[in-house]
């Protein structure tokens, strides 16, 4: 059996969902927190690439198990518009961040999705048994929960510096012109 990989986002995320990494932002330089805000929006959005290569496999996997309960006639492969589609979903859980950067080396989320499945390739899918699947399925809705909650704590993270940046311009402990001459030297 393969080893379980490390939670979603790693040491990174871990970081930043420390109850003393928020206390120490916000006895930082307006700078640092800026700084701060933008690596915490750069692990949300790994994080969010990596629900959504987790949440593909998973939706794959479930229909599969459907296809062959209800003794589908049709290939995999033929449903696979119909999985992919945003149909049979229920609504978007995101908040509707505008995102401002991309994921960072995409490769390694993919290697930790593909960890999940404890050794089980699910590549040649219509050569697993049920049972393989089921296993294969309760695994990634395990990772899916508990990578969303880590998102979820980012989220908040992102949303507690956003804010206190609002608080310093909004006391007058910082001041907007500073900020755009900031911005113009990056």
């Amino acid at each position: 059996m393969s080893p379980k990989p490390s939670p979603a986002g790693g040491a990174a995320v871990d970081e930043l969902l420390e109850p003393a990494f928020l206390e120490n932002a916000m006895r930082s330089s307006m700078t640092d927190v800026r700084l701060l805000r933008r690596k915490a929006e750069q692990e949300e959005v790994n994080l969010s690439y990596t629900r959504r290569l987790l949440q593909g496999r998973l939706d794959i996997v479930r229909r599969e198990l459907q296809r062959r309960a209800e003794h589908d006639g049709r290939s995999l492969v033929d449903l696979l518009p119909e999985i992919l589609s945003e149909k049979g979903r229920g609504p978007a859980h995101g908040l509707g961040r505008h995102q401002t950067v991309q994921p960072h080396a995409p490769e390694e989320y993919e290697s930790w999705v593909n960890a999940l499945t404890g050794g089980i390739d699910i590549s040649a899918i219509s050569d697993l048994s049920d049972a393989k699947l089921e296993k294969v399925a309760r695994a990634l809705a395990a990772a899916e929960s508990g990578l969303s909650e880590r998102r979820r704590g980012v989220q908040q993270v992102m949303d507690a510096l956003a804010a206190e940046l609002g608080r310093r311009y909004r006391d007058g402990e910082a001041d907007v012109a500073a900020l755009l001459a900031d911005e113009g030297r990056h």
